[in-house]
């Protein structure tokens, strides 16, 4: 920490792009700090025993490497930079003292007098990044941080930041259900992403953008839903018990959801949950990837003359399976836009399903995966070919599935 006779920190902005860093530590504080390594082109070697499932997501995406196991010295050959996110003190310090003998600058979670270097409070605008030192006062950093993202957001007269001294005076507990957008950070609400400044708690799904979690003040518990145990609906009750027991302790729960909160998001089991505990909810729309991610990727949902309707269904049932609720032969009938969620998996099916009641099998068709972010990629077909295109093309959840004329809308038409 600086003071009256310690010298300040140096400002630096890091270009990482093809660089080692390594990441020491696969919990909480690694899933938070990694995405912004990866969006600054970090070549990230990732050490830890055990990961998240968020991190996980990343090392099976291809974007990270991950050794399995303890840090040993030789991971710092031909590193830049190391982070060291674990709570293990004589690690930590095993792992700062291999640093400063290769002379590699060293962020430390467990300890910021200890580090040789600093992890900033940051905001993004476009391509404007602030990062502010706060001389070791975390609070101050946020404060004044936020007050300047909130500047740049409104694009007004200049805002005088309100730093608190002390711990956020509580106001009574809450939740708030806010949806995160489909995957591009930015895309989140004004409002949600002042609940996520303010939160005390944030319990975040897989899908959540990664750059918004890097965002949160460092006091803020962070729990991973995705890495809840039990089954689906097992699962779901312990992250409404969550929700309830750290609003009745008088904590700002944000329930922070990819998409929007009520688009196949379990949104509606929470705020019911929450309601028969008698803890007050705000719900907090989110940008749906239903009507994001097809017209980012070049396909409006409906457009004049092609569309005049559409439709959003889950895929994760099977057409054949009793539990579906899609009445796919019905579907197969409509002459306007179908947008299919979590379809990958049983998209052979869906696909023969609608071509078995009708829909032509040229039907134009498009799948978009991660789409939104660095990540996205678009595959443009017909529906007869979809399930076989998206294997050759080896694409991944999460993707979603355009099946109309639509798909072709925005295509300019070049006479022959």
């Amino acid at each position: 920490m600086t003071g009256p006779t310690s010298p300040s920190p140096y400002p630096l902005g890091l270009r990482l792009d093809g660089r080692r860093v390594v990441v020491v530590g696969g919990g909480a504080v690694a899933t938070r700090r990694v995405p912004a390594l990866l969006d600054a082109g970090a070549d990230v070697l990732l050490v830890s025993p055990e990961l998240t499932p968020a991190l996980r997501a990343h090392v099976d995406a291809g974007r990270l490497h991950w050794e399995p196991r303890r840090f040993a010295p030789g991971d710092l050959d031909g590193a830049w930079l190391v982070q060291v996110a674990v709570d293990d003190r004589a690690a930590a310090a095993a792992v700062s003292a291999a640093a400063a003998e290769r002379r590699i600058f060293c962020v430390r979670a467990d300890d910021r007098s200890a580090a040789s270097a600093w992890t900033p409070a940051v905001t993004r605008h476009g391509p404007v990044t602030v990062a502010v030192l706060g001389g070791g006062d975390p609070r101050r950093a946020m404060a004044v941080r936020d007050a300047v993202r909130e500047l740049l957001a409104r694009k007004g007269p200049p805002l005088t930041p309100q730093v608190e001294e002390g711990p956020p005076v509580n106001t009574g507990g809450r939740v708030a259900l806010v949806g995160a957008g489909p995957g591009d950070p930015e895309l989140i609400t004004v409002k949600g992403w002042r609940l996520l400044t303010e939160a005390e708690v944030v319990v975040a799904d897989r899908l959540v953008p990664g750059l918004l979690l890097d965002e949160l003040r460092p006091d803020v518990e962070l729990v991973d839903a995705s890495k809840i145990p039990y089954g689906p609906s097992r699962a779901q009750e312990e992250i409404n018990r969550i929700l309830v027991d750290r609003a009745r302790a008088g904590k700002l729960v944000v329930r922070l959801k990819g998409g929007d909160p009520y688009v196949f998001g379990r949104g509606g089991e929470e705020l019911l949950a929450c309601a028969e505990a008698g803890v007050p909810v705000t719900v907090v729309p989110g940008v749906t990837s239903a009507v994001a991610v097809p017209e980012v990727a070049g396909v409006p949902v409906t457009h004049r003359g092609v569309a005049h309707e559409f439709t959003v269904v889950s895929g994760h049932v099977a057409p054949d399976s009793p539990a579906s609720l899609v009445r796919w032969e019905a579907l197969a009938g409509l002459r306007g836009t179908l947008v299919i969620l979590m379809g990958l998996k049983n998209l052979a099916a869906i696909a023969a399903t609608l071509i078995a009641h009708g829909k032509p099998a040229d039907t134009p068709a498009a799948v978009i995966q991660e789409g939104t972010t660095a990540g996205q990629r678009t595959l443009r077909c017909t529906l007869a070919t979809v399930a076989a295109d998206v294997e050759a093309a080896a694409l991944r959840p999460p993707a979603i599935v355009v099946v109309g004329d639509v798909v072709h809308a925005l295509t300019p038409h070049t006479p022959a």
